[in-house]
């Protein structure tokens, strides 16, 4: 099993293997970590130096060599189009997709202090917490989860912002998170198990841990992200949630300046989760989405 070697990924991968040796007793998996350049180079934005692949080509390059015979990955982090001759194999039940708001004595986005100091990289957040309060001041965090609660904790932030998912997969304490009413990034709280597509045995193997609601929402949000460009300076927030028999399918994109804004939202089948991914860039094109991404191209 390949993973990066960061806390979380080390969790979020361990949680999964526990799960795959339960279902198949007595298989034996060694876990290989794997230093990726996402995870050498904390002191700039993603969007400067290569984007969301940065997380993931070293483990995919040592997937495809043979080195590993799976790899299990943050699908937020997951660019819109696999490498030839890799798939997903298997979506393990989402965790929760949602951003919460830390800060040293729990307060929610409304009560911080006027012009509150917030750490995030993610221009997705930013934009998103602006047209929620404008007076906030945001200045870049990267680095580990606990990275980051610790320069809370030293007063170099009023708050920090960090998906759900990962601080459950840490078990770290929540007392002090606070969802926020923002778009998760597509993806946000899902694992994706990359394989090799031509491993059927694996495949097979690792159905026991699938979860076809999972796949089926992943598969909307990332088609979304797919149509829309899905680069790392595209402030792009989608997510897929089924309700019955139905999907409700929401999309935030921005200009990077956060002067555009377009918020949409659809309801579909849950049988054609990519039909209801098309109709929804559609109408996001209808309302200017297109002279968002070549103002983004052209930057």
């Amino acid at each position: 099993m390949g993973t990066r070697g960061s806390p979380l990924a080390l969790a979020q991968s361990g949680l999964f293997a526990d799960e795959l040796r339960a279902a198949h007793p007595g298989l034996e998996i060694e876990v290989k970590r794997i230093t990726t350049s996402g995870d050498r180079i904390q002191n700039r934005f993603l969007s400067e130096v290569g984007g969301k692949g940065l997380f993931v080509k070293e483990i995919e390059d040592a997937l495809m060599a043979g080195e590993i015979d799976f790899a299990v990955h943050s699908l937020k982090d997951m660019p819109a189009v696999l490498p030839e001759g890799l798939e997903i194999g298997c979506y393990p039940e989402r965790r929760s997709p949602r951003d919460v708001l830390i800060s040293r004595d729990g307060q929610s986005y409304q009560s911080l202090p006027s012009e509150a100091r917030i750490g995030t990289s993610s221009l997705r957040r930013r934009l998103q917490l602006a047209h929620l309060r404008r007076d906030f001041r945001f200045e870049m965090l990267r680095g580990n989860i606990d990275t980051r609660i610790r320069r809370l904790e030293e007063g170099i932030f009023d708050a920090i912002v960090l998906a759900r998912a990962g601080m459950e997969r840490l078990g770290l304490d929540l007392k002090n998170a606070v969802e926020i009413p923002i778009l998760p990034a597509p993806g946000q709280g899902t694992l994706a198990i990359e394989v090799r597509s031509d491993d059927a045995a694996l495949k097979h193997r690792l159905a026991t841990l699938h979860h076809d609601a999972t796949e089926r929402v992943s598969l909307a949000e990332r088609r979304v992200m797919r149509e829309l460009g899905g680069s790392c300076n595209l402030p792009l927030g989608a997510y897929g949630e089924i309700q019955g028999n139905e999907m409700r399918l929401s999309v935030f994109l921005a200009s990077p300046d956060g002067t555009q804004v377009i918020e949409e939202t659809a309801k579909g089948s849950l049988e054609n989760p990519l039909d209801l991914a098309q109709t929804l860039v559609e109408e996001v094109w209808r309302r200017g989405g297109r002279k968002i991404l070549d103002a983004i191209q052209q930057m």
